[in-house]
């Protein structure tokens, strides 16, 4: 055969996509990829995986509460009680 120019194959590869699937890719909402210095990269993905970790903890915590039947409740122990007892009044 002929050979084609790269526009007329990219043209046959779109239509030979439209004819197998319908589906679409969503539309590029975000700004394009964009190169990092390693130390910068590291740096980042080590705060993601601290991120992740306290979620994750956290997460755990609220399972283990749920199976366990606890209740967190505020703790002050020089709350109101402490205070009420620790009043003082003037008796005249």
């Amino acid at each position: 055969g002929s050979p084609i120019t790269a526009e007329e194959r990219r043209l046959r590869d779109k239509k030979h996509l439209d004819d197998i699937t319908a589906a679409r890719l969503p539309p590029l909402h975000h700004s394009p990829a964009k190169l990092l210095p390693i130390e910068e990269s590291i740096a980042i993905q080590i705060q993601q995986k601290e991120a992740y970790e306290e979620m994750q903890a956290k997460l755990a915590a609220q399972k283990l509460a749920e199976r366990l039947n606890i209740q967190m409740v505020r703790f002050e122990p020089e709350g109101e009680a402490s205070m009420k007892y620790r009043e003082v009044r003037d008796e005249d």
